[in-house]
């Protein structure tokens, strides 16, 4: 738990790194504006989210769980399971928590105008996997918070869940492509980027699909899954209909954008 700052930056680092020469090497669909145009504010979103986070919770989800764990609450310790069922039990249990978030926060509209700013990426790559409005993240933390004190999920549950998370998050929106038959087999274990890709369709009925970020079983078990764009992978608009400019990139637009009044 000591490490987990520097895990957590070394997942991200690695996976930026490789995905991104991945992007190079075989890109699934061409860029509309490009780096140049979208990493600086992406990133620049990325570095404010940690600073704000470490600021006002230093210790982060995983220090919280460890000192919460000393109190003997939560369903996992009042079931007595096994170290290794109650650590499987609570990465399941978090992950379908943010399954839920993620669909109430396009279902509610004062949550959609900070997560929007997520949708707004005209293209979509490694680094829209990091592009979350700050105040979003601190609003997710605090449902993380709650569900972890509910179930007093374990410490290396935690820390666990955060980065396999962030890893499949920074994977499922690269613009790679893989032959049709590993896309295939890969996507009844995980959220490929051919399926997320679906849910950053302008095409509202295909936003509201694939809300999953690690596993697809989520959208198939509630009826939210989608296999395929009406205008197939490379025929689709990423993005929406409004601040789609290359203005609306940059970052002070991007951390105001929930002022604006244009849904």
């Amino acid at each position: 738990m000591e490490n987990e700052a520097s895990l957590r930056l070394a997942v991200f680092f690695g996976l930026l790194i490789g995905m991104a020469l991945w992007e190079v090497a075989a890109p699934r669909r061409p860029a509309t504006l490009g780096r140049k145009g979208r990493w600086p504010a992406n990133l620049g979103v990325a570095i404010l989210d940690s600073v704000v986070v470490r600021i006002l919770l230093p210790g982060g989800a995983v220090a919280f769980a460890a000192a919460y764990a000393s109190s003997g609450y939560g369903l996992l310790p009042m079931l007595g399971l096994p170290d290794w069922l109650a650590f499987v039990a609570a990465v399941a249990a978090l992950d379908l928590a943010i399954y839920f978030q993620h669909r109430l926060f396009h279902a509610v509209p004062v949550l959609w105008r900070l997560h929007r700013m997520h949708h707004s990426d005209v293209d979509l790559d490694v680094t829209s996997g990091a592009r979350f409005h700050p105040v979003e993240i601190l609003l997710s933390i605090a449902i993380k918070l709650g569900v972890i004190a509910v179930l007093g999920a374990p410490a290396a549950a935690v820390l666990a869940f955060e980065v396999v998370l962030n890893a499949c998050s920074m994977f499922n929106h690269a613009n790679v492509a893989m032959p049709a038959p590993l896309e295939r087999a890969l996507r009844l274990l995980l959220v490929t980027p051919d399926l997320h890709r679906i849910h950053h369709s302008r095409d509202r009925s295909e936003t509201d699909s694939n809300f999953g970020f690690s596993v697809p079983w989520w959208d198939r078990l509630f009826g939210t899954y989608r296999a395929e764009p009406a205008q197939g992978q490379l025929g689709m608009t990423i993005g929406l209909d409004v601040f789609n400019t290359a203005q609306d990139q940059k970052l002070a637009a991007l951390l105001v954008q929930p002022l604006r009044k244009t849904s």
